[in-house]
């Protein structure tokens, strides 16, 4: 896509003469517009936010007071919705750590097709421009968000972003008023199913980043609460189906099936425990519609979905033959009631990343980080 084609959007919060550099070099770049959105900055900065508007290809808008990132990059998508019919937006912050040559490179991969380009940066150990806290801060989160949502982004936390004028909806309802929408709108992404492609960008910090309005504490807790709330909430609800699930084993293994006339029988030459056989897929049906709830309700909190009911049940029977399997399998060889929880847990804790990620990508795939519990209030 050409620059002409694109606005580039710039959140900003009390600016120093970095930004209006950057917006010159955007300028001479040839892109279409450059929106700037003072977010409740401060009577002192505001000279640079009207010099910025005289511009010809500048805009400017004011929030009052101070919103957030999230809350600032929402309205200068929405201004670019009803003011333009620019085809391409570019997201950058404004405090020099995104080049002009970094721009035009997203703009440039614009329009090939529907997706979302993430600048990203270099964060490996052999850059050594990269202050370690950020360093460590961005490798785990991207650690994170592979091992939850399935996709490996380098640079999760970066400002330089670009997408074509068909999602500004999608992203006007991403929910977060601060740094934690940028987060939301990856988790989003994944579970609509749109495709991220990140962009090789220079990794620039200026005096370690000293400049940023991040805070490391309260910004960081918002991010990891959105990342983790919906696997935190899954391990909730998988703690109470597993009560469940072994309260019934335990009564059946050793009160129903305790006598020895019970022990073992033999399936195509494999020796198996009969009372875990008969015991363990008893218990799961027994503990899965409580799991279904909770997850339907709860966890992925999609409300009704006649269609999940019948993946849950199709996830639900695989894992089941699994699990009975392995357990009869190898409960013939353990002789202690702690061994048999011990031998349970273990099994079950082998299947629960694996069902997280199956339940959130296939059996409700609709699913809303952000979406009220059912019944809840938002």
């Amino acid at each position: 896509m050409k620059p002409q084609e694109c606005c580039v959007l710039i959140p900003s919060l009390s600016p120093d003469e970095k930004l209006p550099t950057y917006v010159k070099e955007l300028l001479a770049a040839d892109f279409g517009l450059i929106l700037v959105v003072d977010d409740g900055s401060a009577p002192e900065y505001q000279p640079i936010f009207t010099e910025i508007a005289g511009w010809d290809r500048c805009a400017v808008t004011h929030h009052e007071v101070n919103k957030g990132k999230g809350a600032a990059l929402r309205t200068g998508f929405a201004y670019i919705k009803e003011q333009t019919a620019l085809r391409g937006v570019i997201t950058a912050d404004s405090d020099g750590q995104h080049t002009v040559p970094d721009t035009l490179k997203l703009a440039a991969e614009l329009g090939k097709k529907e997706e979302v380009l993430l600048g990203s940066r270099d964060f490996s150990r052999n850059n050594p421009n990269v202050p370690p806290k950020s360093r460590f801060g961005n490798r785990m989160t991207s650690g994170v968000f592979r091992v939850l949502y399935g996709h490996w982004l380098p640079d999760t936390q970066t400002g330089l972003r670009a997408f074509d004028r068909g999602l500004i909806d999608f992203m006007l309802s991403v929910t977060g008023d601060r740094f934690e929408y940028e987060m939301n709108m990856l988790i989003q992404c994944s579970a609509k199913k749109i495709p991220m492609r990140p962009i090789p960008i220079e990794t620039i910090y200026h005096e370690e980043n000293k400049g940023t309005h991040f805070h490391p504490i309260r910004d960081s807790w918002r991010i990891y609460k959105l990342l983790l709330g919906s696997f935190f909430r899954y391990s909730a609800a998988s703690i109470l189906s597993f009560l469940v699930d072994y309260a019934v084993l335990s009564l059946l293994m050793f009160w129903v099936f305790s006598d020895s006339a019970y022990s073992y029988t033999h399936i195509l030459g494999i020796q198996f425990s009969f009372r875990a056989l008969v015991a363990a897929p008893i218990a799961r049906l027994c503990s899965a519609p409580v799991n279904f709830l909770l997850n339907r309700n709860y966890v992925f909190r999609v409300g009704g979905d006649r269609g999940a009911v019948g993946r849950y049940i199709v996830l639900a029977v695989c894992a089941l033959a699994v699990t009975t399997v392995v357990f009869a399998f190898l409960d013939q060889y353990v002789s202690t009631a702690f061994l048999h929880i011990l031998l349970k847990i273990v099994i079950d804790v082998a299947m629960y990343v694996i069902n997280y990620r199956i339940q959130k990508a296939w059996v409700f795939p609709q699913y809303r980080t952000d979406a009220p519990a059912k019944g809840g209030k938002k």
